[in-house]
């Protein structure tokens, strides 16, 4: 396959998550998959991908076209995610503003994932929280560095993370098939968003 030449939109989003293994940015044409384990890119369309961007990475930018138990998945590895990190940051971070967000990610994401399984279980779904090869290779990046390094590789991905999953979240919320995990979607929506500009502002 010839090697490919990213440019526009797909750089800035790539910069922004450099530390990841796999990667996966959507644009507003295109889904690409970029994997630097391979000596070339590949591209998946989005009818490659039946329109579910969630088939590849988990993290779903076009919520609308989720089954309930494709977005309660989602979400659960979101959630297993958050917490995850957090629970690295809360050791390894530097800044004390980002050991306070890490307890926080911990509290909130644990609350979030009883929430999710209340309202999957309405919709006859069992979240299955397993996670993507981005958000393993995320906390590998994260278990790898150190001291400012450390600071600055979390905050990426926690503003990467959080906005992936509030436009899972407002996506379903407006479109979803599930009325309780619609009103989940609504309800933690907000939630994300403040933890979203948070980050942003450290």
């Amino acid at each position: 396959m010839k090697k490919l030449l990213l440019i526009g939109a797909v750089l800035p989003a790539l910069a922004g998550l450099a530390a990841c293994g796999d990667r996966t940015t959507t644009d507003n044409t295109n889904t690409v998959v970029v994997d630097e384990g391979t000596a070339n890119d590949t591209v998946l369309t989005d009818e490659t991908l039946d329109g579910n961007a969630a088939a590849t990475t988990g993290n779903a930018t076009d919520a609308a076209g989720l089954t309930a138990q494709s977005f309660a998945n989602t979400m659960a590895a979101s959630d297993t995610f958050e917490i995850e990190s957090a629970k690295i940051a809360q050791d390894k971070a530097t800044a004390p503003a980002l050991k306070k967000f890490a307890a926080q990610m911990v509290k909130d994401h644990t609350a979030s994932t009883a929430k999710l399984k209340t309202a999957a279980a309405s919709a006859n779904v069992t979240p299955a929280p397993a996670l993507t090869a981005e958000q393993n290779a995320n906390l590998e990046a994260l278990r790898a560095a150190s001291g400012a390094d450390f600071d600055t590789v979390y905050k990426q991905q926690q503003v990467a993370a959080h906005q992936q999953a509030l436009s899972a979240l407002q996506g379903y919320a407006a479109n979803g098939e599930a009325a309780s995990l619609k009103t989940f979607a609504s309800n933690t929506a907000p939630v994300v968003e403040g933890h979203l500009k948070e980050v942003q502002g450290m």
